[in-house]
């Protein structure tokens, strides 16, 4: 099979494109997909180039968000049969141990392994790449907005790195729940777009102070209830959660699903205990949030924004482009 594999981290020339790599065997509750499509995340960067204090088993077949069809079943596999349109739930499990795409084999690939425990049926009107690109980034937004963030209609929510794949699908969730979004991105086109998928108020960080912005748009937070924003969402890191707590109103909350931008933060606790705000954590998705979600994209309510669709052979020019942050919303490969 053609597959892109990873020999050693480094590099983006570090990808091999192979044109005869073998094709994977299942195991007993294990089935074999042919992938129709594979999103990209930037937690494959962190996979090519070597995460510190990670491990990763190599040669390796990068790739979590992977939709295809059923291939071959695997010895006591119940319930799937062979051509049956499916989604990977990549969240690691008893019996996988680990992510598909870091701990074995994922979808950037002619075919690739999955637990039949970890497949959702995918709906006849849902297309792969619709699919492909919901685990990682709309599930986590999912998480990360609904469930963590209890993003209500009438809120505020600023939004950094609002032009990535978490970035547009929260920009995308906050809209559906009524709330009122400022988002943050740094070139003009990137801010024009997240105008037309709905932002109410758009920051150049670049150009602008984004605190100062903010301020102008809803108010200096003061202690006696009035100005800042009700949630901010922050997936960036890399310096910016002084800004991130000085735009927060009383009772506020701010929550992180990573830091693509750096994990170490600085913080003035000061502001955190007088204006009582609310600092969490959003860990992922669970299986309900990727049913949820394509069962919007079924109904059209809500569709994954995707920058591109380009074939296996340009996974390194795809990966330079999410990486030098140039792409809106989600990459997706097609083996």
């Amino acid at each position: 099979m053609r597959a892109a594999v990873v020999y050693e981290h480094g590099p983006l020339e570090n990808i091999i494109l192979e044109k005869d790599y073998a094709d994977p065997e299942p195991g007993s509750g294990w089935v074999r997909l042919r992938v129709r499509a594979c999103s990209l995340n930037y937690h494959d960067i962190f996979s090519r180039q070597g995460m510190p204090g990670v491990k990763l088993s190599l040669p390796l077949i990068i790739g979590s968000d992977i939709a295809g069809e059923v291939d071959a079943l695997g010895e006591g596999v119940e319930g799937w049969s062979v051509g049956q349109r499916v989604l990977v739930d990549p969240l690691p499990t008893l019996e996988t141990r680990g992510m598909n795409g870091e701990a074995f084999d994922g979808g950037r690939a002619e075919y690739c392994l999955a637990h039949a425990g970890q497949l959702v049926s995918i709906p006849d009107s849902v297309p792969f790449e619709v699919a492909a690109s919901i685990p990682l980034a709309y599930a986590t937004a999912h998480r990360m907005m609904v469930t963590r963030g209890r993003v209500q209609a009438g809120e505020t929510v600023l939004i950094l790195g609002a032009s990535g794949g978490v970035g547009t699908a929260c920009v995308l969730i906050a809209k559906m729940l009524g709330a009122s979004v400022i988002a943050c991105a740094s070139t003009e086109g990137k801010l024009d777009r997240l105008t037309v998928l709905g932002a109410d108020h758009v920051i150049d960080y670049v150009e602008q102070d984004m605190r100062e912005a903010v301020w102008e748009i809803v108010g200096k937070p003061r202690v006696f209830g009035v100005g800042g924003v009700d949630v901010v969402i922050n997936s960036t890191g890399g310096g910016t959660w002084v800004d991130s707590t000085r735009c927060m109103k009383v009772g506020a909350r701010l929550v992180t699903c990573g830091a693509t931008a750096g994990f170490e933060e600085k913080i003035d606790v000061r502001y955190v205990w007088t204006f009582e705000h609310n600092l969490m954590g959003s860990n992922g998705w669970r299986r309900e949030d990727i049913t949820t979600l394509l069962g919007y994209a079924e109904e059209k309510t809500l569709l994954p924004v995707i920058d591109r669709v380009v074939p296996l052979a340009e996974i390194r020019e795809a990966e330079r482009a999410m990486q030098d942050r140039e792409i809106f919303g989600k990459t997706v490969i097609i083996p």
